[in-house]
């Protein structure tokens, strides 16, 4: 559970960075981006204990009454928002890694602990590079476009099973709240 609420929180955060950029002051851009970006490693490494969770603790079942379709849905919902929490830090860090201006801007994260950026892509030459940042900045762009609506899907999903169908699935992702009974 707090693997859960700690990565959704944080994307959403990085989110709601990501589309204030140019609405924001241009002397706080590069605090915002910096922040986007060790948001973004932080919840890859969160996607990786969350994996190894997963592999470890079995989640909950569903209701038995649900619909096959609908159960069908939610694991494969669950699948896409894996995958994208994976792809989004990591075509991120590929589009940030291409920066023709990297060397001269270390990465940390939070300020505080040196990040690398990927050695291969920076030492690539110049051209090279500033095309790769155009080619990883439009695949993050896409990527970060599709992630939006499935993450709203899987929320919108959640809502519509406690407040319309009232079977709370949310109490399998709240502390202290008792498990939806079977039927």
């Amino acid at each position: 559970m707090v693997l859960h609420w700690l990565i959704a929180v944080l994307i959403l955060t990085n989110i709601v960075l990501a589309l204030s950029v140019d609405y924001i002051p241009e002397e706080r851009i590069r605090l915002v981006i910096d922040t986007h970006k060790s948001i973004g490693i932080t919840v890859l490494g969160l996607f990786f204990l969350r994996v190894l969770w997963r592999f470890t603790h079995k989640p909950p079942p569903l209701p038995e009454h649900f619909p096959r379709w609908e159960k069908f849905g939610a694991h494969a919902a669950h699948i896409a928002l894996y995958a994208f929490i994976l792809l989004m830090p990591i075509s991120g860090w590929l589009h940030d890694s291409a920066w023709v201006d990297a060397a001269t801007h270390p990465m940390t994260l939070f300020y505080l602990v040196p990040w690398p950026r990927i050695g291969f892509i920076m030492n690539m030459p110049p051209d090279t590079k500033e095309w790769l940042h155009t080619v990883f900045g439009n695949i993050h762009a896409s990527l970060s476009y599709i992630f939006y609506v499935l993450f709203a899907l899987h929320v919108l999903g959640a809502l519509k099973h406690e407040f319309i169908d009232k079977e709370s699935v949310l109490a399998r992702m709240l502390p202290g709240k008792r498990k939806p009974a079977e039927r």
